[in-house]
């Protein structure tokens, strides 16, 4: 663990000499395919750097934070679409009660678990994230955007995706896949092509996360995921805004309910098995307490 904390020190000097240079030389460069060729041997190097990491902590992290959100802000960077630019102590509890349950998988029902599985994924990011967001906002002055906004309480799948669950993620996945197919249409069949684009986009990006963190071939189980939700946000959008779901709108607890059970259902069913068969969440989990 000790050679991979100093890969990973070097790893993130490397990445932010990559980010000076491409914040003084590209911006110089005629926007489009010149600037892009300029940036192509960054977003090259942003991909190799989570193959050079065992942990699944450091690539899972490196891959979100660079491969990810880094390479598609570079590529809207490059045609001009997109700008460059108190600690959770119950969260943490939770983290540390769950980590100690581990050791009871096989004892514990399959409901449980798929209830779990989600908390497992969730917590320590938000403990992470809330941490970075407090010491930059002591450190600058500046108050970052939520990494999550409470997504147990999203009332429809089309809160959860787009306001809740990483907003900033789905910001960036707007932009980069959504607008653009779209374009200026207003059509039920562009929005159609633009929403599925984008969830087909987000599910093949969690396959490659698999696949730099486990070495395994993916079984393409997420990506079913998330087309499964981009449909069913598709129909929930179509309904919504009918004329009969208008009348038959249900209250704010029945509608999150109903969202985070069929969450916790479609990622029990489709995009946990495929993470758990690898033990990816235990070794995720172990390894955020031991660099912790």
């Amino acid at each position: 663990m000790e050679e991979e904390i100093k890969r990973f020190a070097l790893v993130y000097i490397s990445a932010i000499i990559s980010i000076i240079y491409c914040y003084y030389i590209p911006p110089r460069i005629k926007a489009g395919g010149p600037r892009l060729l300029s940036i192509l041997p960054v977003c090259v190097q942003f991909f190799v750097f989570p193959m050079l990491f065992s942990s699944a902590l450091f690539t899972s992290t490196i891959m979100f934070t660079l491969t990810g959100m880094g390479t598609l802000k570079l590529i809207l960077f490059a045609f001009d679409k997109g700008p460059f630019s108190p600690l959770p102590t119950i969260a943490i509890c939770a983290v540390m009660l769950m980590l100690h349950m581990r050791g009871y998988k096989h004892n514990l029902p399959t409901v449980l678990l798929w209830v779990l599985y989600p908390l497992y994924m969730y917590l320590p990011l938000d403990v992470t994230f809330n941490i970075i967001k407090f010491l930059f906002t002591i450190i600058l002055g500046c108050d970052l955007k939520p990494v999550f906004d409470e997504p147990y309480l999203s009332t429809s799948l089309q809160d959860f995706w787009g306001r809740r669950w990483n907003p900033m993620v789905s910001s960036l996945l707007l932009s980069a896949f959504y607008v653009p197919l779209k374009g200026k249409s207003n059509s039920s069949l562009a929005m159609f092509i633009g929403g599925f684009a984008t969830f087909l986009a987000s599910g093949l990006f969690h396959e490659l996360l698999f696949f730099y963190t486990s070495h395994e071939t993916p079984s393409g189980e997420i990506t079913l995921f998330y087309v499964l939700h981009g449909v069913c946000t598709a129909i929930e959008m179509v309904a919504t805004r009918s004329t009969i779901g208008q009348r038959w709108a249900v209250s704010p607890v029945v509608s999150r309910l109903l969202t985070v059970t069929f969450i916790i259902v479609t990622s029990g069913w489709l995009y946990f098995p495929q993470i758990t068969r690898g033990n990816e969440i235990r070794h995720y989990i172990t390894e955020y307490f031991i660099v912790s």
